[in-house]
């Protein structure tokens, strides 16, 4: 088998891979010393900023409850001993918000049945609700808002029982 370079396919298939290599070896040359004015302040696809870093930390129901919204920046809320930063949320979790309430508490109760009543939180001093009394429908839906909050919001910690912390 020769390399004929009187053919035109074989031509310009050289001149493509010496073209190729040039940019490897090369990159600095195929490309503009200046950026001309009208690009240099139009969309860029990286962030401003790098979120806060968040460390993952064990919460009990005291601890927990001046993240509200109010109190603290920050917003979070537990669901099955799960604790996810729903800051990004604030117009939903946050003061004024439908979910208010459950900001800074344990939602489990309420997420599972559906409901966005002050009696389904426990109170803070109390021992965790061990959710025993639940329909197996209603586990499914708190599971359900479980997958959601895991794929929308940072999980940053776990809830514990106030003595156990």
């Amino acid at each position: 088998m020769s390399f004929d370079l009187g053919l035109p396919v074989n031509t310009a298939l050289l001149l493509y891979v010496l073209y190729c290599v040039q940019r490897i070896i090369l990159p600095s040359a195929s490309t503009p010393k200046t950026v001309p004015n009208e690009f240099k302040h139009s969309y860029t696809w990286m962030p401003r900023g790098h979120p806060p870093t968040l460390l993952f930390k064990t919460y009990t129901p005291r601890t927990l409850q001046p993240f509200n919204g109010t109190d603290n920046p920050r917003i979070l809320l537990a669901i099955k001993g799960v604790v996810y930063d729903v800051t990004a949320g604030r117009s939903f979790y946050g003061p004024g918000g439908m979910y208010a309430n459950f900001a800074g508490r344990d939602a489990s109760r309420g997420m599972a049945k559906q409901s966005f009543d002050e009696e389904m939180l426990t109170d803070i001093d109390q021992p965790l609700d061990k959710l025993e009394d639940l329909t197996g429908e209603e586990i499914e839906n708190m599971r359900g808002w479980m997958d959601h909050f895991a794929n929308k919001y940072i999980i940053c910690g776990r809830l514990v029982e106030n003595d156990a912390a």
